[in-house]
């Protein structure tokens, strides 16, 4: 059970991480100030940060349905951006280390709070 906390609580951590580098440093949106999307992007994966450091099972239900938000902005980037060369600038590595990210975050919340309801 440790194990799927400590697995769930890194790669949320490591999307917020990705998010604030990719929007403010890495492949910034071109149309809009980088500030813009820092803040609608990473604010919403702080609101449940705290009950995900603290292990509360509920907080990492609803937070496993938030994730798919993000989920589902690295499928579309990563489907509209797929001709584009891998390079560092590019938004494909970005997009598919997020799918990657938000895949890992979410089977391990699941199988956490499962087991957390099972051992209550």
């Amino acid at each position: 059970m440790r194990t799927l906390y400590r697995l769930a609580l890194s790669a949320y951590i490591g999307l917020i991480i990705l998010t604030l580098l990719w929007e403010g440093w890495l492949a910034p949106a071109p149309y809009f100030p980088p500030g813009f999307w820092i803040a609608l992007k990473s604010i919403p994966l702080l609101v449940p940060l705290f009950g995900l450091l603290h292990g509360k099972a509920y907080t990492y239900g609803w937070s496993s349905m938030l994730i798919l938000f993000y989920f589902v902005e690295g499928v579309v980037l990563t489907v509209s951006h797929r001709q584009e060369p891998f390079a560092l600038h590019s938004v494909l590595p970005y997009a598919l280390l997020e799918i990657l990210l938000c895949t890992i975050f979410f089977f391990s919340a699941v199988f956490y709070v499962r087991r957390v309801r099972r051992l209550r």
